[in-house]
């Protein structure tokens, strides 16, 4: 069975070979690896983790965040990290049983994380302040000039434990596209930083398959991969 999941662990070993490169020529750490799993089967998912050692998966809807939670024994499971836009009514869903929640993005769903974990006894949750760096309608995030606003609205919330920040940049053509989108993000983690806001430790999740060396250019601490994980070689006609 290992064999038949074998182009995941190369995959893997491309992606972690290109962060090397890249890293080793800024003269910066390894960006950590976040596993997005949404492109892929159950059965990939183990392989991943169980075979391949992937400590950390992510995955963007409450529901598939919840059956690739239930795939793993409790002393076995990945960290597991909520990238997707969170609604408030699904709150109550994982709360509790996130690594990091990566998508806060209002007044409303922090009130809301809050109000479920007084209710379940949840004394922290881990959250990353989400930037719409593309100031696109159809995303959620904060736009890049109300950020550090809504960062101090979030230390009003004693449950909820500001880590970092995330974005999702628009679809580009070329990794040069990318990199004012994360430039300014990345400006807004370091305000945030600067402000006391953040912590050394915290995470700047930024960059996706297409992007995550533009990413990493631009000071990303974590990068989230998905399709790139679980391609398969190309089948060749005999």
């Amino acid at each position: 069975m290992a064999g038949a999941f074998s182009y995941i662990k190369d995959n893997v070993e491309r992606v972690l070979s290109l962060c090397a490169e890249r890293a080793e020529r800024l003269g910066v750490p390894l960006p950590t690896l976040l596993a997005v799993t949404k492109s892929a089967t159950d059965e990939e998912v183990r392989a991943l983790v169980s075979q391949y050692g992937q400590s950390r998966i992510a995955e963007n809807r409450t529901d598939m965040f919840l059956r690739r939670q239930a795939l793993f024994e409790e002393g076995d499971a990945p960290e597991m990290h909520l990238i997707g836009h969170l609604q408030t009514n699904k709150v109550k869903y994982i709360i509790g049983k996130t690594a990091y929640i990566h998508s806060l993005d209002s007044r409303r769903l922090a009130e809301e994380i809050e109000r479920q974990a007084e209710k379940h006894g949840v004394e922290r949750v881990r959250v990353l302040l989400e930037v719409n760096s593309g100031r696109e309608e159809a995303k959620g995030g904060v736009l890049p000039e109300a950020a550090l606003g809504f960062a101090e609205e979030i230390l009003a919330f004693p449950r909820l434990s500001l880590c970092g920040v995330m974005t999702m940049a628009p679809i580009c053509e070329s990794e040069a596209a990318y990199r004012p989108y994360f430039r300014e993000t990345a400006a807004i983690f370091r305000a945030l930083q600067d402000r006391g806001l953040l912590g050394k430790d915290a995470i700047l999740s930024m960059g996706m398959s297409h992007s995550f060396t533009a990413a990493m250019e631009e000071g990303a601490t974590m990068i989230r991969v998905g399709r790139s994980l679980f391609e398969k070689p190309s089948e060749v006609l005999a």
